[in-house]
């Protein structure tokens, strides 16, 4: 297997480190050679690294959304919830319209996946996601003000803790939960997937409440 591209927060483009993975991309690219087809980058607030104090981690991009577009949470409902609920708490300004160059911003934070790359049935593998901690321990490490990261879903949530320095043990996912891993605190909710929302897993004022716990986390 290659090097991992050790200490850099975003792969490069053509990332051959999961090769299941990097397969998918490339038929991908030969049947939607317009799309995104890579490693997903970060989105970052206009202000920069340091001004972020919420860093969110969702699983891997869709195939349809984030794949096509290169943004995380653009271009399937997942988003449409997410960036409603960050600019009515003051994490986002503008409009979502669901396109990469829709003139969003975030405000004090940044969104990034556990995995990277889309996987074949939104499902990545154990070594998958093990392979692309790689990229979200520096991404943590980059944002030197970050006090909150917010975890979406039980995979992400388990990642996040490994990236951390933390025993998954330690710290169970629930949702709305909130503990302290080491010099920030995790928050955790399910994922704002359609199927979570359609079967109730997940209702809106669920996912609201989580991000009312965040502000006023930050506002202390």
């Amino acid at each position: 297997m290659p090097v991992p591209q050790t200490g850099s927060p975003e792969p490069n483009h053509d990332c051959p480190l999961c090769p299941r993975l990097n397969a998918f991309i490339a038929e991908w690219r030969q049947r939607e050679p317009s799309w995104f087809n890579g490693p997903v980058p970060t989105f970052l607030p206009t202000e920069g690294d340091d001004s972020v104090q919420l860093l969110i981690v969702g699983l891997a991009p869709g195939v349809r959304g984030a794949n096509r577009t290169g943004r995380p949470f653009t271009g399937d409902y997942a988003g449409d919830l997410l960036y409603s609920t960050l600019i009515s708490h003051g994490f986002a300004r503008g409009e979502f319209k669901a396109r990469p160059d829709d003139g969003l911003e975030l405000v004090r934070t940044a969104i990034t996946n556990a995995v990277r790359c889309v996987p074949p049935e939104n499902k990545p593998v154990g070594a998958e996601i093990s392979t692309c901690r790689t990229f979200l321990v520096p991404t943590i490490a980059r944002f030197p003000n970050l006090r909150a990261v917010l975890a979406l879903g039980s995979i992400a949530h388990q990642s996040t803790v490994r990236a951390l320095g933390q025993r998954v043990a330690a710290y169970p996912f629930k949702h709305g939960g909130q503990l302290e891993a080491g010099d920030v605190t995790l928050f955790s909710s399910y994922h704002c997937s359609r199927y979570n929302t359609n079967t109730g897993v997940l209702t809106e004022e669920m996912f609201v409440s989580v991000f009312s716990k965040i502000k006023e986390f930050l506002q202390n």
